[in-house]
């Protein structure tokens, strides 16, 4: 991962520092050149950090403009819009909803997706059209369709790209659905996060053809997945290639429903059940923890309640309300507190995914791939016969 900023605030120091890192790839050079991320990047923004855990204060290009250009050529995402746009002013909304991805991980799929000449593309996500961009420079615009939801985001990324001289298709859709119209596409990326891989991306690739996409779980974590479309055209499979933290396609997005309504007019701990472990809560876990809990513990998400001195709750939830966990930490002592309530023990499967992956050596995303068929989707280490175990 490349610093957050660079000595030169210009294309020339970012691209040093992504060549550097190996994110940008020589073939991949010019595009980079040809197309300027600022033509991309509107009046303002809300700079964010490399590891994706912070955001920081407006910017605005017309009162800072050296300040607008540095974020512009710094190695971090730029948040360009939050609430799905229902958000004013320059305070921090509640959600980031569209953005200008962070250049390392641009390139670094980009590079995943490894297009040849006379290939074409399809793109879900468009946000600021610089992706796309990228693609239309090196493929040609006829080549490189993108589809964008928010209307909004769409008619801007249409001004962008026509400011750059570049003319992919801007289709506002919904990006499950692909676009058939274009198809059949040679490679498929998406720049928003999936729980599901939609069935109509794998009939709307060719047989052999590529799909690249950030795929997540609904506890948490999220990793990028590289797969190859078999020759039937119904089934996909492949590893994961690295980390990412990309906002969720807007139609795959799950609610977080409120403690009460598990407790379903109780007072805590209700009929929960105690008991005591061994094994310490893991917090938020790092990550790619939580990628690998999520992947064993369907349908379920967390919360961490944190006191003094780095004590804390972890709360497990059902997604359906009926099922939900506590477990307590606190420094220096070898036996925690649990309780677990509902059909599901909700503490007892992410100690067991746990436990899990730390019995398999804790391999990393690289030892991880996803099989994507008409029945389903299955994550796997190793080999696609080598399932990780479901609670």
């Amino acid at each position: 991962m490349t610093g957050e900023t660079h000595k030169e605030a210009g294309p020339l120091g970012l691209a040093s520092a992504l060549v550097a890192g190996g994110a940008l790839s020589s073939d991949w050079l010019p595009s980079f050149k040809a197309v300027p991320r600022e033509l991309f990047v509107p009046d303002r923004i809300w700079p964010g950090t490399a590891n994706g855990t912070e955001q920081n204060p407006v910017v605005h290009r017309s009162r800072d403009p050296e300040a607008w250009r540095r974020a512009v050529y710094s190695d971090i995402p730029l948040t360009t819009q939050w609430d799905d746009g229902d958000h004013e002013g320059d305070a921090l909304g509640t959600t980031p909803s569209s953005s200008n991805s962070m250049p390392t991980m641009v390139f670094s799929m980009l590079q995943d997706l490894d297009v040849r000449p006379g290939d074409r593309v399809l793109e879900v996500g468009t946000g600021t059209g610089w992706n796309a961009g990228l693609l239309a420079h090196r493929l040609g615009g006829s080549n490189v369709v993108t589809v964008e939801y928010d209307p909004d985001v769409a008619h801007h990324a249409r001004e962008n790209l026509a400011r750059a001289g570049l003319k992919p298709v801007v289709v506002e859709d919904d990006g499950r659905s692909g676009w058939a119209e274009g198809a059949p596409y040679n490679r498929l990326i998406a720049t928003c996060s999936l729980l599901e891989i939609p069935p109509a991306w794998l009939e709307q690739t060719a047989p052999g053809g590529v799909i690249v996409a950030p795929f997540g779980t609904e506890y948490g974590g999220e990793q990028i997945v590289r797969l190859t479309v078999g020759a039937d055209g119904t089934s996909a499979s492949g590893r994961f290639t690295r980390g990412s933290a990309f906002m969720r396609l807007r139609q795959q997005r799950t609610d977080r429903p409120p403690f009460e309504n598990y407790l379903h007019g109780r007072e805590w701990p209700a009929d929960g059940v105690r008991s005591t472990t061994a094994l310490a809560p893991p917090d938020t876990g790092g990550w790619f923890e939580q990628f690998v809990i999520g992947a064993g513990v369907p349908a379920a998400f967390w919360r961490a309640e944190r006191y003094e001195d780095g004590a804390y709750t972890l709360w497990l939830y059902s997604r359906d309300t009926l099922s939900w966990a506590s477990a307590e930490y606190e420094r220096g002592r070898t036996e925690y507190e649990v309780y677990q309530s509902g059909p599901r023990r909700l503490w007892d499967e992410v100690a067991d995914a746990y436990r899990w992956w730390a019995d398999q050596g804790r391999p990393g995303c690289e030892r991880f791939g996803l099989t994507v068929t008409s029945e389903g989707q299955y994550l796997w280490l190793d080999s696609p016969d080598n399932l990780v175990p479901r609670r």
